[in-house]
């Protein structure tokens, strides 16, 4: 049988010590870490970036299939494609707790183990956070300090008529990943004797329950000299997060139907639970892969990278945000996004 600590056993300055313990310090920019009234970071002269995420039980994340150290992890990779899309590097993170007396020591444990693997995979430093009783479910704040050089920050509102437009990795998978785990849910309430039926879909399930901040674009732009001239995580939805680039930069832009992304489990699952795969990939959100644009004359240098999309380029503003089907229409992209109230 599994070991139940109450928190009230260990109290918060207890909760603050075991999490402090296994949590050391990796980054010079880090002076002091937990333990004081506040974090010390060393800049180096460097702009330092800000990003604060909020997730709240029953909003953003479902624990009837979410596991703690699953969830752990999400919530420091969302915060971490903040700074990817900044084109910065992650540093540092707090993080903030609202729990209710249903979370025992182990499950906290757990959450928190989720959130070293993240540190570790990218090498970042836990340096604070607060913790505080909830009457309601869990709630989780992280935010996230990162560092740039001024000449390496990108911004929304920067792209120019005639960039390229790229994206990372591939779109729509996480809102399937969702759909087939509340498809589960529903059918397990129906009958708890029934077993979940996720054979097939653990590409979608995994971009729901552990996605990735895509660091490693970040990185290889680097290395082949390239600064995208705007860029955006996509969050929200592809045509969501394209609709701010055009509004923030006073741009229009054109995408091709026939060069979305889109993987072919997602396309196989959207199918089978009658939903449009192309609706998923330009609408889902949680994607968190990486929407920029560059320069022409930079096409060159990223052609080859293996996991970006080239998928359209930026027109004149008057023209709007507009997508070429492959029968040759051009439609004009709307999008609600997530709304988040």
């Amino acid at each position: 049988m599994e070991t139940r600590t109450e928190l009230s056993t260990i109290g918060e300055f207890g909760l603050i010590k075991r999490i402090e313990s296994n949590f050391p310090i990796t980054q010079k920019e880090t002076i002091k870490g937990i333990g004081d009234d506040a974090a010390v970071v060393d800049t180096e002269g460097k702009k330092l970036l800000i990003s604060t995420d909020l997730l709240m039980e029953g909003v953003h994340f479902d624990l009837a299939y979410t596991p703690l150290r699953h969830l752990g992890y999400k919530s420091v990779a969302v915060n971490v494609s903040d700074i990817a899309a900044m084109n910065g590097i992650p540093k540092q993170i707090t993080v903030s707790l609202g729990l209710s007396n249903r979370f025992s020591v182990e499950a906290i444990d757990e959450l928190y183990a989720g959130i070293k693997v993240a540190c570790q995979e990218y090498n970042i430093d836990l340096i604070g956070g607060d913790t505080s009783s909830s009457r309601g479910g869990l709630a989780i704040s992280i935010t996230v300090l990162g560092t740039a050089n001024d000449d390496q920050i990108v911004y929304r509102n920067t792209a120019k008529v005639s960039d390229i437009i790229c994206v990372s990795g591939d779109l729509g998978a996480a809102l399937m990943g969702l759909q087939s785990l509340e498809r589960e849910k529903q059918v397990f309430m129906a009958n708890p004797n029934m077993q979940p039926e996720l054979k097939d879909k653990d590409y979608v399930v995994q971009r729901q329950l552990k996605p990735e901040a895509r660091m490693d674009i970040v990185h290889e732009l680097r290395d082949l000299g390239v600064v995208p001239t705007s860029m955006i995580d996509v969050s929200d939805g592809l045509a969501s997060e394209l609709l701010h680039i055009c509004k923030n930069s006073g741009v229009g832009a054109v995408i091709f139907e026939d060069k979305i992304p889109i993987d072919d489990q997602t396309y196989l699952t959207a199918t089978e639970m009658n939903f449009s795969p192309m609706t998923a990939a330009l609408n889902g959100g949680e994607d968190y892969e990486l929407l920029f644009t560059v320069k022409q004359e930079d096409y060159e240098k990223i052609k080859n990278m293996s996991d970006v999309s080239f998928i359209g380029y930026i027109t004149k503003e008057v023209e709007g945000a507009q997508m070429m089907m492959k029968s040759g229409t051009l439609v004009k992209l709307t999008s609600p996004g997530y709304e988040h109230f």
